[in-house]
């Protein structure tokens, strides 16, 4: 067996010059690309590094860093989340994300209105009211861009306008959720009459402000004139107005009828998420805060409020007075397909109330309109030579419903 002094020397014996060269250069250059330092900075380096292993498990078995190096941190500045994690995580939002509240006119949709904007700067949420108030049917070429733009808003949003529903599929654009508030018919009518004359409370001339062509012979024109005369604006279609916010913007929405009536039905039905009465409107807020309590959280409370009654009770329509009897049962009879749906939407209300526990404090019987019940409390207080006169009075407007 050779020994391995013997083996090593055979084997240099072996090598060329030339390779003995190359082997000692490539040696020298590993050497070189070798970090250098004295044994003292070596040592420090272990030092700090052994400092930092034990710092680290001190600060994780005590919670977190002290406060002082929290301090420097915000001192020196904080980094971005994308410097330490990446991107962003995508935001979490709340179901429905996108709603649109087409609020019909004069059914307290100023009040709702008041609330939301409170509610959308506590709760985060975008809230986008247009202030187009006159222009309720759209060509296709509008619904489209309307549609369109509403879709862009960042979500979550709440979109209001006075505008009827628009079918978002149709265009095969995501479907938003609706929500809306009717009130009786013959109520929403006086309301709105009285308020393009007289305005609200909220000034003594923005009833000039917003009517200013009207002659005075036309804004003092009595409304049982208007109504028993057939004047336009107390006779059909004027009078079919709640019915299209729900039918829709096809041309034949616009006209009283089946129709209309039945898609209106099935639009509540499948689109909308509630749609309430202002007769009712506490519970109405109840409702919306527990099925969107992203939105109307603490909506009820707001409401009560002293401080928002203070700019509440600014809405409401002055100088309104209530028409004959007999004016009221032509309005009545005009106002056939209004009444239908008013009581269809009513009736499903009451239904989603009662399924969460909810009770009608004043139960409504389905053939009597509320605005009887409002007659009486417009009454005058009778002398009381006159009592038993009023009393056959109220006995007419009641029993006037029954007949076919």
């Amino acid at each position: 067996m050779k020994s391995l002094g013997s083996s090593c020397s055979s084997r240099a014996a072996a090598e060329t010059p030339e390779a003995s060269r190359e082997r000692r250069a490539g040696r020298g250059a590993l050497w070189s690309a070798w970090p250098r330092c004295a044994p003292r900075d070596l040592a420090f380096c272990m030092a700090a590094l052994l400092l930092f292993c034990l710092g680290s498990l001190f600060i994780q078995l005590n919670g977190g860093p002290p406060k002082v190096l929290l301090e420097l941190r915000n001192y020196l500045g904080e980094s971005t989340y994308l410097d330490d994690h990446g991107p962003p995580a995508p935001k979490v939002l709340p179901f429905p994300s996108q709603v649109i509240y087409n609020r019909v006119g004069k059914c307290g949709s100023r009040t709702v209105v008041l609330l939301l904007r409170i509610l959308a700067e506590r709760h985060q949420f975008n809230l986008v009211s247009s202030d187009i108030h006159n222009k309720t049917r759209l060509t296709k070429h509008e619904q489209v861009e309307l549609m369109r733009n509403i879709s862009t808003i960042p979500q979550p949003f709440l979109y209001t306008r006075h505008v009827h529903f628009l079918n978002f599929t149709r265009f095969r654009i995501e479907q938003p959720v609706y929500i809306n508030i009717i009130r009786d018919p013959i109520n929403r009518f006086l309301s709105n009459y009285f308020f393009r004359r007289f305005g609200d409370w909220r000034g003594e001339q923005n009833h000039l402000i917003r009517t200013p062509r009207m002659k005075d012979d036309e804004r003092y024109l009595d409304i049982n004139v208007c109504i028993l005369e057939n004047y336009p604006e107390c006779s059909n279609p004027r009078l079919f107005y709640i019915v299209p916010y729900f039918c829709g913007q096809h041309p034949q929405c616009r006209e009283p009828g089946v129709w209309a009536l039945e898609r209106a039905k099935q639009n509540v039905l499948e689109n909308f998420l509630l749609v309430g009465i202002l007769e009712e409107l506490e519970d109405v807020l109840l409702l919306l805060e527990r099925l969107l309590p992203h939105y109307f959280s603490d909506v009820l409370t707001i409401y009560k409020s002293p401080a928002f009654w203070k700019v509440g009770n600014l809405t409401g329509t002055v100088k309104k007075s209530m028409p004959t009897l007999e004016a009221l049962q032509v309005l009545y009879r005009r106002m056939k397909y209004e009444y239908e749906f008013y009581n269809f939407v009513r009736d499903q209300f009451h239904l989603v109330k009662k399924k969460i526990g909810l009770k009608s404090l004043l139960p409504i019987s389905s053939h009597e309109p509320s605005f009887l019940r409002e007659l009486t409390l417009h009454t005058p207080d009778p002398l009381e030579e006159e009592e038993e006169e009023v009393e056959e009075v109220e006995d007419d407007a009641k029993n006037w419903l029954v007949q076919p």
